[in-house]
């Protein structure tokens, strides 16, 4: 053990060595990196980040803006966007500089993040932007955040699509030393080239860390020669034509891209001897994969070279680069190619490799002969890969030892529901969520979902909300439904960060659409979903209110926790204002009321108010509801009230009752609403073990544990729900692991943990960063799982 002296602040700061950090933490540091390289390189020049935050970069402006007496000090400039497409025009309007007078920096280096849906929306910026190009000392990158298993978003993604289809070259890093290589060699592509560099960034990826290597002078970069002799360049230039950015796109720059790749060696064997027969291609996570695969079937790298297996790794899978491809192809008797989802990859070897004499059988998705090989929903597993690659595999010593496994794996998934039972974690609405209230509709109405928080009203069928539609798109549906429907209203539930984001076009083509709606808007004053962030726009209630009467909104009213606040704000004449006791006949006043009309719920976010309250931000309310078990007749009718998750069941010698869990409970205490004499309301109430001195613990007894041999990597996995610390505790072991002077790994794997839902922690140690090939444990190769909860633990995901 080393005990290295290890520094926060060595993630953004050191310039040699190795040190521990996220894929959002790689990808802040990236830009930092950027200008330190400019710098050496005698260039003045500056960066610009925009777009908008969405797992599995939900963090990453958070990140940004912790960091920002860093990016100031390199003239980082971030701006959040207020929606993906028009961050990505900002980013656009970086590479501009220089093309008129004034500028102050040499040029603008550019990164534009987003979710998949935000790649999907900001289509027709990034055709405009890639075709316009970028500038010789700018550069961009477009960061694509993946949600291949669909664990945080309402569809699976795979957006290296999009990118083909706006014609940019895509790199799909492998880890999270990837991501700050490749980050870098994207600038480099991206500004030699005049087009943009696509970056996948993958949630197993991104919700990981890892020890990395931050040394400076790890890699020089190479421009290959032959490009530079076109007249007026391949960058963006004023009184561009059209048919001329399509023509320097095709036949230059993309054909440069291929050349960069080639000259700096990124597509490449990375394993393989003289008895190579089956070439395995992959990119990204794929490529790490195949080594898990191996393992599991107890094949090491270089058996498996001497099985006659090399593998290809890809780093830009779009467009492939042909020549090493080809090399790669020569002499083998079969190609395989394992990529995630779609195949990428597949068309282009084949395409390539078509005539040549180093066109050889390929198998992908499906074998030569058109049958079923490798799966292109959701991701590829680890055992579905290790079977795969034994079925390509001639009898050998690592014969039985493959059998033994293939045979525990179906045999674990044969028992695996049995063990999991019916009890599941499924996410719900915080304790003293205004969603609780909020998302309540009249009897006899129903509610269109949307997204956020509140979507989770779909999974409560009691609420009577269901459909939902693409951010921005809420209650529109109802416009192409209304004119052949019976059916008089709607209600339309809508977060006041959707409505900054795109959402207030949709009211106002429901007004334009003439239709009876009420859209629910429902103002927390945090965007909880993605970490509590402020809305861009910093709208206030009232602001938003005169901008729907502007809009044509037939009716505005304001429904509040609070309605005291409005005594120091002005509200239009117009708007009528109502404690959050009235709801349910504001909305059916409003249901009667023809056309378009608004419900602002005004209530904070209840997380956001503990995180508040927690930071001394805000003060505590002293005001707390308790339940009296004598006079409890365990009912539910406060969990009805409620829908809250701190009302549990106490068992008692009387039979089941009901208490509240003070822990949790952030006091809305909507639950006293219900006619119940049992419930007690206590003014001036104080946490009494707050104030209660811990117990002084000698750790000094405690004997050493017997070092675990670390001859393979150690795999951990920890089991729990949102708010048991987890995270916290995975992030601490793999951290006490790198201060040892060892390598480690972790993958939080969360979704919709921050309201109650099932996390998973993976960590995994081992000597050297090269021996620890993912970051997630494959199925049925834990060494230890430490259960914080036991239904999360039986669940299949884990």
């Amino acid at each position: 053990m080393q005990h290295r002296e290890i520094l926060l602040e060595d993630k953004y700061t050191l310039d040699r060595g190795d040190t521990f950090v996220t894929g959002i933490q790689a990808l802040v540091r990236l830009p930092v990196d950027q200008a330190r390289r400019d710098a050496a390189a005698g260039h003045k020049t500056a960066g610009f980040i925009s777009g908008y935050r969405g797992s599995p970069l939900g963090g990453y402006d958070q990140q940004l803006r912790r960091a920002g007496k860093v990016l100031d000090a390199h003239n980082i400039h971030f701006w959040e966007g207020l929606n993906e497409d028009l961050g990505a025009t900002a980013v656009w309007g970086s590479q501009q500089l220089g093309q008129f007078q004034g500028a102050k920096f040499d040029g603008v280096f550019g990164i534009w993040y987003g979710k998949a849906p935000g790649v999907d929306r900001t289509g027709d910026v990034f055709k405009h932007a890639n075709f316009a190009g970028t500038s010789p000392l700018g550069g961009v990158l477009a960061v694509a955040g993946d949600d291949h298993a669909c664990k945080s978003s309402t569809l699976p993604s795979q957006s290296e699509f999009a990118f083909m289809d706006a014609e940019i070259p895509v790199l799909n890093p492998a880890s999270i030393q990837d991501v700050l290589d490749f980050g870098l060699y994207g600038f480099a592509m991206s500004r030699f080239t005049g087009a943009w560099t696509g970056l996948i960034a993958l949630a197993d990826t991104m919700d990981s860390g890892a020890v990395i290597n931050v040394g400076a002078d790890r890699f020089g970069i190479v421009l290959p020669e032959g490009f530079s002799g076109l007249e007026g360049g391949l960058h963006l230039r004023r009184g561009d034509l059209p048919m001329d950015k399509e023509a320097r796109l095709r036949d230059f720059k993309l054909p440069a891209a291929q050349a960069f790749i080639r000259a700096n060696r990124l597509d490449r064997q990375i394993l393989g001897n003289g008895k190579r027969r089956i070439g395995l291609i992959a990119t990204g996570q794929a490529t790490r994969d195949i080594y898990e695969a191996l393992d599991a079937l107890g094949i090491s790298p270089d058996h498996a070279a001497d099985l006659g297996l090399a593998i290809y790794k890809v780093a830009m899978p779009w467009p492939l680069e042909p020549e090493g491809l080809r090399e790669f192809a020569r002499g083998l008797e079969q190609l395989v190619i394992i990529e995630h989802k779609r195949p990428l990859i597949e068309p282009q070897v084949r395409d390539i490799l078509y005539g040549t004499p180093e066109q050889v059988p390929v198998s992908g998705k499906r074998r030569p002969d058109g049958t079923r090989f490798l799966s292109d929903v959701n991701s590829i597993q680890i055992p579905e890969l290790a079977k795969a690659l034994f079925s390509l595999l001639p009898e050998g010593p690592h014969t039985d030892r493959a059998r033994t496994y293939i045979e525990r794996v179906d045999y674990s998934l044969a028992k695996a529901p049995e063990l999991e039972g019916d009890a599941h974690r499924k996410p719900h609405f915080c304790s003293g969520c205004p969603h609780n209230t909020s998302t309540v509709v009249p009897e006899g109405s129903r509610a269109l979902a949307g997204i956020g928080c509140h979507y989770m009203a779909t999974f409560m069928p009691e609420r009577e909300t269901d459909m939902t539609s693409q951010m921005g798109g809420e209650g529109v549906g109802w416009i192409g439904q209304a004119p052949f429907t019976d059916e008089s209203h709607v209600f339309v539930n809508l977060g006041d960060g959707t409505y900054s984001h795109s959402g207030s076009l949709a009211i106002r083509a429901a007004v334009t659409g003439k239709v009876n709606i009420t859209y629910k808007l429902l103002y927390n004053d945090a965007v909880a979903m993605t970490g509590g962030q402020q809305t861009e726009s910093g709208q206030t209630v009232p602001q938003i209110a005169r901008q729907l009467l502007g809009e044509g909104v037939r009716k505005v009213v304001v429904v509040a926790e609070d309605p005291s606040r409005y005594s120091t704000m002005r509200l239009d004449p117009q708007v009528e204002l109502f404690h959050r006791s009235d709801l349910d006949q504001v909305q059916r006043r409003l249901r009667d009321t023809p056309g378009v009309t608004v419900l602002i719920y005004d209530q904070m976010c209840a997380t956001e108010k503990r995180r508040r309250i927690k930071r001394k931000m805000m003060p505590a309310k002293t005001t707390r509801a308790y339940i009296n078990p004598a006079v409890c007749e365990g009912c539910g009718d406060c969990s009805k009230q409620s829908n809250c998750l701190s009302i549990h069941p106490l068992e008692t010698e009387f039979g089941t009752k009901r208490e509240i869990d003070q822990s949790s409970c952030n006091q809305d205490t909507r639950c006293v609403d219900g006619f119940c004499p049992s419930f007690t309301t206590v003014e001036g109430a104080v946490n009494a073990k707050a104030q209660t001195t811990r117990p002084t613990f000698d750790s000094t007894r405690l004997p050493m544990p017997e070092p675990v041999s670390l001859e393979r990597p150690c795999s951990i996995v920890f089991t729990g729900v949102g708010g048991t610390g987890v995270t916290t505790v995975a992030a601490i072991l793999a951290m006490a692991a790198h201060v040892d002077g060892n390598a480690s790994t972790s993958l939080d794997m969360t979704g919709l943990a921050q309201k109650g839902g099932q996390v998973l922690s993976h960590v995994r140690i081992a000597a050297k960063p090269e021996d620890i090939r993912s970051a997630r444990v494959p199925p049925v190769s834990a060494d230890v799982m430490i259960a914080g909860d036991l239904i999360v633990a039986t669940n299949l995901d884990a």
